[in-house]
């Protein structure tokens, strides 16, 4: 297959014009013996890989914590479908056993996934581990303290899928022991946690090396009381994810923290739930109920948000056009970031020679107008 007249985007974060080159699912940088194969023109397009969502909960009705393998080929066809051809979906505040379960499920869908759906390539566990006094939309009766042999139940039950555990470290004194117990096993990220700034530092010192849904389910950033965010800040080996969807975070407070924390720490996530792609109405998100209007999602029982929906494409695009983030910056935070958080850079997250040919074309309003998947037309 041969892409033609698109603006490519580089793994530099710049566009140029040029043609993208795919043989048997993978791109090469060979045109030599392809011109008989497919060739798309694809009229001045910017061609940017296959976007990564690293944290998301479902969409179209169906959520990754329903258990089934059904249910995860559900959310992988619509993500696809949107231009979000690599997924690690997060779980929530649930029965211990019940993770376990749903972890095992997953390990065996991704032995069976198709490429026409986006590729399960992590698992992003938001809870049990969390605080109570920052529990959102997570159900409070399943939250624990984080417990080394738990942990190491869901990464077995995942059979290596398991990339991120979140905790709140203010909820155990022997948070360092946790995270340095864990250390080469699977990342540690800060998760729904009212952690002052010292407690906060210290998970990260001790290894912590993630922030999930930066500013949300956190301690409010103070110029005398700095939190978690200001953690963040000081520590610079730790990505952060950060909703932005219009919703959860003022467009200021986003130019802001880009500006802080500089495009290469930032992961654009959707955090979206299984209302996304369908209407307004009442949906559940971990057992809990939740009202959709628009794009907003709340809790029926407090009017707290309760995740999002909109998928992580969209997201993107509110982040250039609402927000003032330059596209190169936005796509990078989609694509290149996520894929080395999960380490699976050399596979995903840029259009570069040997990796899989996940390509996604928009035009000049952002618009969605092709996605490959594996060297497959699939939109």
């Amino acid at each position: 297959m041969i892409i033609k007249n698109v603006k490519v985007y580089t793994e530099d974060k710049r566009f140029e014009d040029g043609e993208i080159y795919i043989r048997d699912g993978i791109f090469t940088s060979a045109p030599e013996g392809m011109e008989a194969e497919e060739m798309i023109d694809g009229e001045g397009c910017y061609a940017i890989p296959g976007l990564i969502d690293l944290h998301f909960h479902g969409c179209k009705g169906d959520d990754f914590c329903d258990g089934t393998k059904e249910a995860i080929a559900r959310i992988a066809e619509y993500e696809a479908s949107v231009g979000v051809t690599a997924i690690a979906p997060a779980t929530m505040t649930l029965p211990v056993d019940e993770l376990e379960a749903i972890l095992k499920t997953a390990a065996e869908y991704k032995k069976e996934q198709v490429s026409e759906r986006a590729d399960l390539i992590g698992i992003n566990m938001e809870g049990p581990f969390i605080s109570s006094e920052k529990k959102g939309a997570q159900d409070a009766r399943n939250i624990i303290s984080c417990d080394q042999e738990i942990a190491e139940r869901f990464l077995e039950a995942s059979e290596g899928l398991v990339k991120f555990i979140g905790i709140a470290p203010e909820q155990n004194d022997g948070f360092r022991e946790f995270i340095e117990a864990m250390k080469g096993k699977v990342q540690i990220s800060l998760a729904h946690t009212n952690a002052d700034y010292d407690t906060a530092k210290a998970a990260f010192d001790a290894g912590a090396c993630h922030a999930v849904h930066l500013y949300n389910a956190m301690p409010a950033f103070t110029h005398r009381e700095p939190g978690v965010v200001g953690a963040v800040s000081d520590s610079g080996h730790v990505m952060a994810e950060m909703i932005c969807d219009g919703v959860h975070i003022h467009p200021a407070v986003v130019r802001a923290t880009f500006k802080m924390l500089g495009e290469d720490r930032m992961i654009l996530i959707s955090d979206s739930m299984r209302a996304t792609g369908m209407p307004d109405g009442q949906y559940t998100l971990g057992g809990l109920a939740v009202n959709v209007v628009g794009n907003r999602a709340t809790l029926v029982s407090d009017g707290a948000l309760a995740g999002s929906a909109t998928n992580l494409t969209d997201c993107m695009r509110t982040v250039v056009k609402e927000m003032g983030i330059p596209l190169e910056t936005a796509v990078a935070c989609a694509t290149m970031n996520p894929a080395r958080s999960l380490g699976v850079y050399d596979r995903y997250g840029s259009i570069t020679e040997g990796k899989h040919a996940n390509v996604v074309l928009l035009d000049k309003e952002l618009e969605l107008k092709l996605v490959i998947k594996d060297g497959k037309r699939i939109v």
